[in-house]
C-alpha cells in the first residue's frame, strides 16, 4: 500500500499560460491565473480570506515558511503564515498583477505610498544616495527630500524630459556624493508621464546612462512609477526599468472604493522588498486584494473606454479660445517628448493638463461650474475628476521648485472617465463659459 502524497497547495505559477502554443493575453488570465477553484470548494471566485493566521501542515513545514518571510529563503513564501506575511487573496492578486507587466514576481500594499515608501526603506540605507526625476507625485518627494533626508539620505533629481547628457552628468554627480559620504548610489527613481505636467521620462536612456555609469553588483536600482498610463499604456520593463510601481487605487482598483498600491519587478529586487513589507506590516488587507481581482478583470475594458472618451474631450477643449494649452500625451509639440512616446508607450492614457487662460482665480470658476466631473483629487476611476494641482495635491511642493516644473495656477488636472464622452464636452463648455 503507498502513501497518498499530500497536495502541494501553492506551486510556483507560470506567468504567461499557452493554448496550442498561443500565449494568452493578461486581458484573459485576470478571469482565472493563480487561483484553483477545487481549493475553495469549487468556488469559481476566489472567497474572501478573513483570517489573520494560519494552521501548519507540520512543524517542519512552519520551519520552512518562516524561512521564506524573514528572507533566509528566495522566491515567495511555500505556505500561508500569518496576515501581516502573506494570504491566499492577496498572493492571487499578486500573480496577477506581474501578468500585466511581464514581471518575476509582485508585491501588494495598503497604499501606494505605502509600497513607495516600504521599497524605499528596503534599498536605500544611511548615507546612500537617490538619484529621482522631477517633477514626482508630492509626497513621494516630500518623502524623499524632507523625511529621508533626516536620516543622512541625499537625493539629486533632474527634469522628467533630460536626455543622455544629463542623464549622464546628474549621476556623475551622485556618483561624487555617494563618495564623500561613504554610501552608494541606492537607486534611480522615475516617474513617468510625471504628475502632473505628463512629461515622459526616456527610460531606455536612463537605463543605458546607469550601466554605463555603474558596473558589477554595484549598479543602483530603477524603479519607475507607472501609475498614470500603466499597465495597459506602458510596460517600463521593456524599456529597462527593474521595479514598477502603482497606485493600485487608480486604474487597477479603477472604482474610487479602494486604496493599495503595488510593486512587481526582477525577482532579487522583489526578494530584497519583501521582507521589509513583513516587518513594517504594509500589505494590504483581504477585501481590498478581493476588490482589485474584480476590477481587473474589467482593466482593459475600463482603461481603452476612457481613454477614447480624453482623446475626444481634449480635441474639443484644445480648440476652444479659453483654453491656453494641454498636457495630453495625444498631442505632444516637443519634438524629444514625442520620440520617448513613440518608443516606450501604446496609448495616450485619460489623465492630463488643461491650461486655462488666466491664473488661480479663472481655473477656480472652471471647476467650480462642472457639474458631471467631480472636483475631486485621484484618478483613473469610472467617473471624470478635476482637480487644482497648485493649490491641493502639490500645494506643499515650495512655490520655486513649482515654477520650476510648470505646475502653474493655471493648470487643472482631469482625469476622464467612462461617461458619455458628448455629455463630459458639453460639460465642460458650459463650465469654460464661466471663466
Amino acid at each position: 500500500m503507498t502513501d497518498t502524497p499530500t497536495p502541494v497547495r501553492y506551486k510556483p505559477k507560470p506567468h504567461v499560460e499557452t493554448i496550442g502554443g498561443r500565449a494568452l493575453k493578461p486581458s484573459t488570465l485576470m478571469m482565472g491565473h493563480g487561483y484553483d477553484p477545487t481549493l475553495s470548494e469549487g468556488a469559481l471566485k476566489p472567497p474572501i480570506f478573513l483570517t489573520s493566521t494560519f494552521a501548519f501542515e507540520s512543524a517542519q513545514a512552519g520551519k520552512t515558511f518562516f524561512e521564506h518571510i524573514t528572507g533566509k529563503r528566495t522566491g515567495p513564501a511555500e505556505g500561508l503564515v500569518y496576515g501581516r506575511f502573506n494570504g491566499p487573496n492577496q498572493e492571487i492578486l499578486e500573480d496577477r498583477l506581474a501578468v500585466w507587466d511581464g514581471a518575476d514576481d509582485a508585491l501588494v500594499f495598503s497604499s501606494g505610498m505605502s509600497a513607495i515608501s516600504t521599497l524605499l526603506l528596503a534599498l536605500v540605507s544611511q548615507n546612500d544616495v537617490i538619484v529621482h526625476s522631477g517633477p514626482l507625485y508630492a509626497a513621494t518627494e516630500t518623502l524623499i527630500a524632507r523625511i529621508l533626508s533626516r536620516f543622512g539620505i541625499h537625493y539629486f533629481d533632474f527634469p522628467a524630459g533630460a536626455t543622455r547628457d544629463e542623464i549622464d552628468s546628474v549621476l556623475e554627480r551622485a556618483k561624487a556624493k555617494a563618495e564623500e559620504t561613504g554610501g552608494k548610489v541606492a537607486l534611480v527613481y522615475l516617474e513617468s508621464p510625471a504628475n502632473p505636467t505628463n512629461a515622459l521620462v526616456d527610460v531606455e536612456a536612463v537605463r543605458a546612462a546607469r550601466d554605463a555609469a555603474f558596473t558589477g553588483d554595484k549598479k543602483p536600482a530603477i524603479a519607475i512609477d507607472n501609475t498614470f498610463l500603466g499597465p495597459l499604456w506602458q510596460q517600463p520593463i521593456r524599456q529597462g526599468a527593474e521595479l514598477v510601481i502603482y497606485s493600485l487605487t487608480k486604474y487597477a482598483g479603477g472604482h474610487s472604493d479602494l486604496v493599495a498600491g503595488g510593486v512587481c519587478g526582477d525577482q532579487p529586487l522583489v526578494d530584497l522588498i519583501r521582507p521589509m513589507r513583513n516587518v513594517i506590516g504594509t500589505i494590504c488587507d483581504p477585501n481590498t486584494a478581493w476588490m482589485l481581482l474584480r476590477s481587473l478583470e474589467t482593466l482593459e475594458l475600463r482603461m481603452s473606454r476612457a481613454g477614447e472618451n480624453a482623446a475626444k474631450v481634449c480635441a474639443f477643449l484644445k480648440a476652444h479660445p479659453k483654453v491656453e494649452g494641454l498636457g495630453y500625451l495625444g498631442d505632444i509639440e516637443d519634438a524629444r517628448q514625442q520620440d520617448i512616446y513613440d518608443r516606450h508607450c501604446t496609448g495616450a492614457g485619460s489623465t492630463f493638463s488643461v491650461f486655462i487662460k488666466g491664473g488661480e482665480a479663472e481655473s477656480f470658476r472652471f471647476l467650480d461650474a462642472l457639474k458631471i466631473a467631480k472636483l475631486a483629487v485621484s484618478l483613473g476611476g469610472t467617473e471624470t475628476l478635476a482637480s487644482h494641482p497648485a493649490a491641493m495635491t502639490h500645494l506643499s511642493v515650495p512655490q520655486e521648485r513649482k515654477d520650476a516644473l510648470g505646475i502653474t495656477d493655471n493648470l487643472v488636472r482631469i482625469s476622464i472617465g467612462i461617461e458619455d464622452p458628448d455629455d463630459l464636452i458639453a460639460d465642460f463648455e458650459q463650465a469654460l463659459e464661466q471663466v
